[in-house]
């Protein structure tokens, strides 16, 4: 057995034991929208390692299908806009990787048995072949495949780790920008209105960009996927 698969092995057994870890407190099953400033208080009590116990809960979202969006909200409330974009795009990245090597290294049958009856995924892997990278980034920026199952389906495909790698953390940062600034805002802004404004401004600008990326592509999405 090659020593990096050995290596993925270890890596998925310490993300398993996390995973059990946090389910016992009740963290996993606390992950909602509505949860979140509870979920803060919690991340915050561990100190210097909170981004650390942040990442590592974001990591269990993505790899065992909890809801992403309310952990993305959290870095903004946790660390705030500036230091919440950059540790949730850490462990997005962090994430998503993660998530392909166990695909393509470690649990391939269980992955080809979630995806084998998707007439979307068949297509994305043809088109994998022709356009490369061109194709995660559509998927990226369109949800025309779930999130967390796209992280693992592109294990099965002949696209390159780094290549998924580096594109998936370029056209995730808008959304991951969006988001973060929204929960940013209620705890940065202090009390004081136009910070809190800015914060929102700029949480409202790339939403709006993202809302119009569907329109952008479309041309391009039914080329290249239909």
């Amino acid at each position: 057995m090659k020593k990096s698969v050995i290596k993925i092995l270890i890596a998925v057994g310490i993300i398993v034991a996390v995973y059990f870890v946090l389910r016992h407190y009740g963290i996993t099953k606390h992950i909602r929208l509505e949860n979140v400033p509870k979920i803060k208080t919690w991340v915050e009590s561990f100190g210097v390692i909170a981004p650390l116990i942040y990442i590592g809960l974001y990591l269990i979202s993505t790899v065992f299908f909890l809801p992403g969006f309310p952990v993305t909200v959290l870095a903004g409330f946790v660390f705030g806009p500036l230091w919440g974009v950059f540790y949730a795009s850490i462990a997005s990245i962090i994430s998503v990787a993660s998530a392909f090597l166990v695909a393509r290294y470690v649990a391939r049958d269980l992955v080809e048995g979630w995806v084998k009856e998707n007439a979307q995924f068949r297509k994305i892997d043809e088109q994998v072949e022709e356009q490369g990278w061109r194709i995660l980034m559509v998927t990226r920026l369109i949800p025309i495949f779930p999130f967390n199952l796209q992280n693992y389906a592109y294990g099965l495909t002949k696209i390159r780790f780094w290549t998924f790698v580096f594109t998936s953390a370029v056209f995730m940062l808008p959304g991951t920008i969006a988001l973060v600034m929204l929960g940013g805002a209620f705890v940065s802004g202090e009390g004081n209105i136009l910070k809190t404004m800015l914060y929102l401004g700029i949480a409202g600008v790339f939403m709006f960009a993202l809302s119009l990326v569907p329109n952008l592509l479309r041309k391009y999405q039914n080329k290249e996927i239909k």
